[in-house]
């Protein structure tokens, strides 16, 4: 008979995989969902602008991407929590680069709200609750 807290024993591992499958997961991680919704208003405002046209057509991959990573985000999925972290690390260093180049203080703004995003996706609570 071995003790549930025995590294051997395999329940923890059980009961955070039922904790990630649960719809309550979602609730104990609601920074998740804001960043969902950033998510989401990043892929609206590239899908704005190439239909004004000042963005071009092949930008529309960035938008589905970011939808895409936004919905599994709030499933909880690992690949989706993966997608999420790249777009946020390759934006924040756009906008840092921006900055050096072009001395804008909103683009400083940007590239600190995607790195804290960052930051917030690689704690081990976070990666602990995705299946």
């Amino acid at each position: 008979m071995t003790h549930e807290d025995e590294p051997g024993s395999g329940h923890r591992e059980d009961s955070a995989s039922q904790a990630a499958a649960s719809p309550r997961a979602l609730i104990r991680l609601p920074a998740l969902v804001v960043i969902a919704l950033y998510m989401f208003l990043l892929a609206g405002i590239n899908v704005v602008s190439v239909a004004k046209g000042l963005a071009r057509p092949p930008y529309l991959i960035f938008s589905a991407a970011f939808f895409t990573a936004a919905m599994g985000l709030l499933l909880l999925f690992r690949w989706a929590w993966i997608l999420t972290l790249a777009a946020v690390l390759l934006l924040s260093g756009v906008f840092f680069w921006r900055f050096s180049m072009q001395h804008d203080v909103a683009s400083i703004m940007q590239g600190g709200l995607n790195l804290v995003i960052f930051l917030y996706l690689i704690r081990p609570e976070v990666r602990s609750k995705l299946r």
